[in-house]
């Protein structure tokens, strides 16, 4: 057995044992770079994967989608797509988000320093530039949030350097606070589409109809336990689908559905983002 056969072994051995302890892992290759998307799912071409927030199933087996391939399942690690995977891995990595930790990487030695001075001691793990800085808690991921430190959760990952010393700490205010951006400009809702002409009568005009779609899209978006972004995306979609296309949905309407979704942790960006989304689905 040849040394990079050994370790590419041991690349299988941590990720299994990582996952087994409920940690979402997934392969690097050199570069400490994610595996490109197959054939089949370039471009997200397959609808990619209900983890990444993007509404769709992918049954490719390959962990081919980046962050979002990390897994806990054994099954997947030890498959033969993943095998051919794990024989040219360079690394493991991952998913902080999907392991309840937030990640502070410091790439220097002056990252580190500010580090000491502004965020309470943490566990702390060695990296080939720096070290990363381990809280208990998700939040967005950002890079560059001050000069030589990332911050990295949800939809992100990390290399595994190992266990790394010291006790977790809860996620202080002042790491949120680092990616905490203001709020994009509300951006002006498009019209909805008209009522039919020619003496047509929307057949949604009924204020009992519309009201029962409202609070059931206000109901699915509340009751979501997970993939909160993927849910108001469908939720938004839904409404739109049924009535968008005959003029009578309001402002206050959309307020609704958009109060709902920031109750859930949704911000005006992600709200206006999904909207736009969904509008340019259904071609209006």
């Amino acid at each position: 057995m040849t040394q990079s056969t050994l370790i590419r072994g041991e690349h299988l051995s941590v990720a299994l044992s990582l996952a087994a302890s409920g940690v979402p892992v997934l392969p690097l290759r050199a570069g400490k770079v994610p595996f490109g998307n197959c054939p089949a799912c370039t471009g997200n071409a397959c609808g990619g994967r209900p983890n990444m927030k993007i509404p769709g199933p992918c049954t490719c087996p390959a962990p081919c989608h980046g962050w979002a391939a990390a897994t806990i399942d054994p099954g997947s690690l030890n498959s033969a797509e993943w095998a051919r995977a794990w024989a040219v891995a360079a690394a493991v990595a991952y998913h902080p988000g999907g392991a309840g930790v937030t990640v502070v990487d410091l790439d220097n030695a002056d990252a580190i320093a500010w580090a000491r001075e502004n965020l309470p001691a943490t566990r702390t793990v060695a990296t080939t530039r720096g070290e990363h800085w381990i809280y208990r808690g998700v939040m967005s991921s950002a890079n560059a949030v001050r000069p030589g430190v990332d911050v990295k959760s949800s939809m992100s990952y990390a290399r595994w350097l190992g266990p790394g010393t010291g006790t977790v700490a809860a996620l202080p205010d002042v790491v949120r606070g680092m990616v905490v951006r203001e709020p994009a400009p509300a951006r002006p809702m498009r019209a909805a589409v008209p009522a039919p002409v020619g003496g047509g009568v929307c057949p949604h005009r009924s204020p009992k109809y519309l009201e029962r779609g409202i609070a059931m899209a206000e109901q699915r978006i509340t009751a979501a336990t997970a993939a909160v972004h993927a849910t108001v995306f469908g939720a938004f979609l839904a409404v739109l689908s049924t009535h968008g296309h005959c003029g009578c949905l309001t402002e206050a309407h959309i307020a609704r559905l958009f109060a709902a979704a920031g109750a859930k942790g949704e911000s005006p960006r992600h709200c206006a983002d999904a909207w736009s989304n969904a509008v340019h689905r259904l071609g209006m």
